[in-house]
């Protein structure tokens, strides 16, 4: 009886320690459940880090677990911490997935969903290969969407989530309304304060202290060209001191250090940390730029180019023509490969600082080297060679015969570089038409308008007519249907000429702008910035915190437009159009590009102001203003377009002059300053005395 006691005494005692043992994971399991439905249905990254890093510190973890954690916290405090935004990219683009090395049993393993869809559609985002092709985009799309529904389903609380599978997640402002500010004033604040919101979040956020923001030089460079509203037409000082300490990092790398990249790359691609670093530094120079006693002024960076064009990488043709002599190029030699011997519009933009310095000082010298170039895409647009239409721009210029075209037998595919769509026309064509209507307002020389006339006159011939895609491509037909390009280089020539024989190709929801400055009628501009607003009202975390390469910063919208969707949208989808708020702000009717016809730069910080040019030219200046702030507000504006002479500036609030004043203009940048009473529409008028 005894021995029976005693085995059945042991055999409890076996028992409880066995239940104890397995009661022990179960607690932790518990633990490890509840931290990760935190974790996942935190929205910020940063949050889910330090709730992965409470994970692997509790007790007695199960070392499957802790491996788990391991990982994951390597790869997310990459994302929160790291200098290199998109460092999965490589092997997303192999596996359309990331492996995380966690197995579906592991409670960690709903956690990846998130980062797994977030990877994958940013990657089809920047990839040109991929985005350009609606049967690919829709695959990496499919491929997205079913990462961000396993991640909703697993943490249905998670904002971000839901925001990629369509849900608008609301960007609230805490303004005050303002009944007397009329509706271009109030959507117009919405779109310039949305976008100086993202910039600042960017500084604050992202700015590391050797001046990048982690998507490389190269994407970095870019993000000024959205900034442009807010850089170029107001003067904030923690914008402008953000964006001058990037570009003169920038402009100090190794690789830098002769003037333009030592790498040998094409133009597209070379000419980016040059004039992206240096255009918005030339913008800046009159607001308060103080370039480093190391670091060369904008404007002797811009004739460094001029030195390297003039005496490196153009060369006469075999025609008499100055043209460049390949598509790749570097600051010591040109590429010798006859293949990618071509000079084509993307090589404008090596040279948009050197158009903007003689843009603003007149220079002589400039100017012939840039006349001169401009002549050879004047005689090549007139030709009707290798199968190219007369009147039409070529896509590329061969070296050094001065052929259209290049190696390949199509005139409007040069093959000129590996990428598929870079260089056929009509490539960056806009950018050169811009150029050549520059080159025409300061010498005054009708033949730099003949290329944009003629391609306009075909387009007109061919309006209403079915071309494009379905005509034969290099035909008169086929280009016709693409010349949408040539919307901006007009919407300037009609405001510098006044010739209105191109108005059919200005009309439409297209110029809001210059239909507004033609005709008074506000309608279009104004429902134009009301999307504008919209597309700043939903998804802040898009434009901010989800955003892994930095030359994508304002696509987000995209995903949920065309035919081929991630996902139904809940919220009415617009893109920003960084564009028309620049140009409202500033007078110029289309970007500000290769030729800046900006009129102005309203020297105030871009919040609670609103600013309508209304008028301008060599001789006057109107802008309507409204101050949404309870008090006066100090302030100033510097004029660019007007010509030297005497003035009346007049400042106006209902027919009533708040202030009056001569002055006189003397040099191309003229400022004045003012007072703006509150809340109240004001009229500011120059007129020639």
């Amino acid at each position: 009886m005894k021995k029976a006691i005693f085995v059945l005494s042991s055999f409890l005692l076996v028992a409880a320690a066995s239940l104890a043992r397995s009661a022990a994971p179960a607690r932790d399991l518990s633990a490890v459940e509840t931290l990760v439905q935190q974790a996942g249905n935190a929205d910020s990254d940063a949050d889910r880090l330090a709730l992965l890093h409470r994970i692997r510190a509790l007790p007695e973890l199960d070392p499957a677990l802790a491996t788990d954690a391991d990982r994951l916290i390597a790869f997310v405090e990459k994302w929160v911490e790291g200098k290199n935004l998109h460092f999965y990219s490589s092997e997303v683009a192999k596996r359309r997935d990331i492996d995380f090395g966690i197995a579906e049993s592991s409670p960690l393993h709903p956690l990846t969903y998130l980062y797994r869809g977030r990877a994958v559609l940013t990657l089809v985002l920047q990839n040109g290969n991929l985005w350009s092709y609606p049967d690919r985009r829709q695959e990496w799309f499919a491929a997205a969407r079913g990462f961000f529904e396993k991640a909703h389903q697993a943490f249905p609380e998670n904002r971000i989530a839901r925001m990629y599978l369509g849900e608008g997640l609301p960007w609230t402002r805490p303004w005050e309304a303002v009944p007397s500010a009329p509706p271009w004033a109030v959507q117009q604040r919405i779109g310039i304060e949305g976008i100086a919101d993202i910039v600042h979040w960017w500084l604050d956020n992202r700015q590391q202290p050797g001046g990048a923001f982690g998507g490389g030089w190269g994407d970095d460079c870019e993000m000024w060209r959205w900034w442009v509203p807010v850089l170029v037409g107001f003067d904030d000082p923690k914008i402008r001191q953000g964006q001058t300490r990037f570009s003169e990092a920038l402009l100090s790398q190794p690789h830098m250090a002769g003037g333009y990249m030592s790498g040998m790359t094409d133009v597209e691609h070379s000419a980016e940390d040059s004039t992206d670093a240096i255009l918005p530094l030339m913008h800046l120079e009159s607001a308060g730029f103080e370039a480093a006693a190391s670091v060369p002024a904008p404007s002797s960076r811009a004739l460094r180019l001029a030195e390297l064009a003039e005496t490196l990488w153009t060369g006469r043709n075999q025609r008499g023509f100055l043209q460049f002599k390949s598509t790749y190029f570097n600051v010591d030699r040109v590429h010798g490969d006859p293949q990618r011997a071509c000079d084509t519009p993307y090589h404008v933009r090596t040279l948009q600082p050197v158009f903007l310095l003689w843009l603003r000082t007149g220079d002589a010298k400039l100017g012939r080297l840039l006349a001169d170039w401009m002549d050879t895409w004047v005689d090549a647009a007139a030709r009707n060679e290798n199968g190219k239409p007369a009147g039409v721009l070529p896509a590329a210029i061969h070296w050094p015969e001065g052929r259209i075209g290049g190696m390949s037998p199509d005139w409007w595919d040069p093959r000129n570089h590996g990428e598929p769509t870079l260089y056929q026309w009509p490539s960056a064509m806009g950018g050169l038409t811009d150029a050549l209507l520059l080159t025409y307002y300061l010498t005054r020389d009708e033949k730099y308008l003949e290329p944009i006339r003629s391609m306009a006159h075909i387009a007109l011939k061919h309006t209403g007519k079915s071309a494009g895609e379905d005509a034969t491509p290099g035909s008169e037909a086929w280009c016709a249907g693409q010349m949408g390009f040539l919307r901006g280089t007009l919407s300037k020539y009609r405001m510098l000429t006044g010739d209105e024989s191109f108005d059919r190709l200005l009309r439409g929801d297209g110029a809001p702008v210059l239909h507004f400055r033609l005709t008074g009628d506000r309608g279009p501009l104004e429902a134009a910035l009301t999307d504008a607003a919209t597309a700043f009202s939903f998804n802040f975390e898009r434009y901010t915190s989800e955003v892994r390469y930095t030359d994508r910063v304002l696509r987000f919208p995209a995903v949920f437009q065309g035919n081929v969707r991630l996902a139904e949208p809940k919220f009415p989808v617009r893109s920003p159009d960084p564009g028309l708020l620049y140009s409202t702000v500033t007078g110029d009717p289309a970007g500000v590009g290769s030729f800046p016809l900006n009129a102005v730069r309203w020297l105030t910080p871009p919040r609670e102001i609103a600013a309508l040019v209304t008028d301008t030219g060599p001789r006057r200046f109107a802008a309507e203003l409204f101050h949404f702030g309870s008090a006066p507000r100090s302030m100033g504006a510097e004029l660019y377009l007007l010509e030297p002479g005497p003035y009346r500036f007049q400042l106006l609030a209902d027919d009533h002059t708040l202030h009056e004043a001569n002055l006189v203009v003397s040099a191309p940048r003229t400022q004045l300053t003012f007072h703006l009473p509150p809340r109240t529409t004001c009229r500011l008028t120059l007129t020639r005395d």
